[in-house]
């Protein structure tokens, strides 16, 4: 098996392309959930979190759809996307594509797909101001496909905007990630009352259901202060397991991957995996059984051995 970090991002000629699975399906939910991801402060790890935590979960034979609706266009970057110059989800909003014809799928995974942004969508704020029921635009257009999906990630500007309301008018489920550092908690009361007037008056069903703690560092006692706040304040809606610090995780968008593709057996790959795999066991029917957090520990010896290969070459 070729070493996915040999691909060179500046070569659409050298892209893996093969399918990666692990050997353990992970909790296929009951419906369609949607999330949110959005935290207004930028450089939190908003995308980095939509794009592994997707691609862990169609790792683990799920079918998941990541809507990039941040005009910076990183997450179509990160998944090895097109979307510069061609029709994405700025088109949707505006009503001049239908959604499924801006759905493309994502290459070395089973069942993701991903719906771009691109230069457009930096104009989106303005021009949604005049439209009729424009902080429901996304959530009609996402009625024609939700079903086709088990999960949903949008993946929001660092704004509270009306890019990022349509977000949240759309989903039913609020991931916020939390960098652990100093600044981490000045503005989340802002999100959070952004986040209640919306469930008051656009969207009932939503619930703040995921927070995920970032580029945490062990040795640091300001990590692990933040870390000990955030686990007091919200001790359900926490995923326990901090994403490190990891040059890996860094690096992988510059070669269009995931870090799921790029060095998956690092230690940023190994704890977003986790992250996925509790967020598939507590959507799952509460009959099955309980979540071991323990189970991805030995990441390698979970994923089922794949034919990679480079454009252009046989498996």
């Amino acid at each position: 098996m070729a070493d996915s970090r040999e691909t060179n991002a500046g070569n659409s000629n050298n892209k893996v392309v093969g399918v990666r699975r692990l050997k353990e399906a992970m909790a296929k939910p009951a419906s369609t959930r949607i999330f949110t991801v959005a935290n207004q402060k930028g450089g939190v790890g908003k995308t980095t979190t939509t794009v592994n935590i997707a691609a862990a979960l169609s790792m683990g034979g799920l079918r998941v759809l990541v809507i990039d609706l941040d005009p910076q266009g990183n997450a179509s970057t990160a998944l090895g996307v097109p979307h510069r110059d061609i029709a994405g989800i700025y088109d949707v909003l505006m009503g001049d594509q239908p959604i499924t014809a801006v759905v493309q799928k994502v290459a070395g995974f089973p069942s993701l797909d991903c719906i771009p942004s691109n230069s457009s969508l930096a104009n989106a704020e303005v021009n949604l101001v005049s439209m009729v029921a424009r902080e429901l635009r996304l959530k009609e257009a996402l009625v024609e496909i939700s079903p086709n999906y088990d999960y949903i990630f949008i993946d929001c500007p660092p704004s509270l905007g009306l890019l990022t309301i349509n977000a949240l008018a759309a989903a039913r489920e609020l991931l916020i990630p939390i960098q652990t550092e100093y600044y981490a908690l000045e503005g989340l009361s802002q999100l959070l009352e952004t986040y209640g007037i919306v469930k008051k008056r656009l969207n009932a069903n939503l619930e703040l259901s995921t927070i995920v703690l970032t580029m945490f560092d062990g040795r640091t006692r300001l990590s692990n202060d933040v870390a000990a706040n955030v686990r007091s304040h919200f001790p359900k809606e926490l995923i326990d397991i901090p994403i490190p610090r990891a040059v890996r995780v860094s690096e992988a968008p510059s070669y269009s991957q995931t870090v799921m593709t790029y060095d998956p057996l690092s230690p940023g790959a190994i704890a977003y995996m986790q992250v996925a795999r509790e967020i598939a066991e507590r959507g799952k029917p509460k009959e099955e059984a309980n979540f071991d957090s323990n189970f991805d520990s030995n990441f390698d010896s979970n994923v089922v051995n794949i034919n990679y290969k480079r454009d252009g070459e046989i498996a």
